[in-house]
């Protein structure tokens, strides 16, 4: 019986120090995902294939492996998007919403789309997420608020990022902001600016693209030279950061729309899904990305961060969350 004893307890003891070995290499190896465009020299050209073997990744300046590259083509690329328009807006916007309505009507058959209004810190949905695109371009109306009734566009999208209204994590996730960029918070340009960086944090976080269209707001400050500077900085910070894109003309608002959206609908049908792994050393979070191609003449467009988490159960190649 000792003997029977003393056998179970170095058994156990085997079993205690394989188990915590097993999670320690789970939890040191991270794995993410992320939406990459890639375009060519020309515009409006198609874009040239890269394959997996051309793409280099670094993570906090630290290689990574890729696991996985897919070019994304209507078939297997659903796509949700909404277009947000600050309520804050100057009324002149209603001159842009035939070109708004055009492009919404336009995106493919398995698109999901939404309007959303940015107000009081919040983005208020006008309807769900809908693949009838001609009905939901029927929720354009005229911005509403008084001056300042956005306060700030980045709680807004804050807001959205943790409110989005899908679980459907395999659609690629498109924010267009039509905004002048001016966080009514911290009035001054600020790269910290705290209200931006959480936007940021929570759009990685959740896998969203943001691109924006510069428009101006009622209220003096977002008129001045230093409003306008300040606003266009702002967005682009946000947009080089999640992978998106930024449109302005100047420092006053664009004749129309419409180059914005072809642009934008250029770049949506050039993307590809990239999937890697990296060592996790801290646990899940959001680290800085850095993605290179060589032999080729494309230009890659890839968020500057990217959300890393532990293999899903039973899915090495997935991160939690996916």
């Amino acid at each position: 019986m000792k003997r029977f004893n003393l056998a179970v307890l170095a058994a156990a003891l085997v079993s205690l120090a394989a188990g915590p070995a097993f999670c320690q290499s789970d939890f040191n190896e991270g794995r993410g995902k992320a939406v990459i465009t890639v375009l060519p020299q020309k515009k409006n050209t198609g874009a040239p294939k890269i394959s997996q073997n051309q793409i280099a990744v670094k993570l906090d300046g630290k290689s990574a492996n890729i696991s996985g590259w897919e070019r994304l083509h209507e078939s297997n690329a659903p796509v949700q998007v909404v277009v947000m328009i600050d309520d804050d807006a100057v009324g002149s916007l209603a001159n842009q919403f035939g070109d708004i309505a055009q492009f919404i009507r336009s995106l493919p058959a398995n698109a999901e789309v939404a309007v959303a209004y940015m107000d009081s810190g919040s983005a208020k949905l006008a309807g769900p997420l809908s693949k009838d695109h001609t009905a939901v371009a029927r929720d354009l109306r005229l911005p509403t608020g008084p001056p300042g009734i956005s306060g700030s566009p980045y709680f807004c999208l804050s807001d959205l990022a943790h409110h989005w209204p899908s679980q459907n994590r395999a659609a690629r996730r498109v924010v267009v902001m039509i905004t002048d960029g001016v966080d009514n918070y911290e009035v001054r340009y600020n790269p910290e600016d705290p209200y931006l960086l959480a936007a940021i944090h929570d759009a990685v976080r959740s896998r969203i693209s943001v691109y924006s269209i510069y428009w101006r707001n009622v209220g003096f400050f977002g008129h001045t030279w230093y409003g306008v500077n300040d606003g266009q900085n702002l967005l682009a910070q946000l947009t080089q950061a999640t992978g998106g894109y930024s449109y302005w003309e100047g420092i006053g608002n664009p004749v129309s729309f419409q180059p914005y959206f072809k642009n934008l609908d250029w770049r949506l049908h050039n993307q590809y899904r990239m999937s890697f792994s990296a060592p996790l050393p801290h646990g899940p979070g959001v680290e800085n990305l850095s993605v290179h191609a060589t032999s080729t003449s494309a230009r890659l467009f890839a968020p500057q961060q990217v959300y890393v988490g532990h293999p899903a159960p039973g899915q090495k190649g997935a991160a939690q969350g996916d």
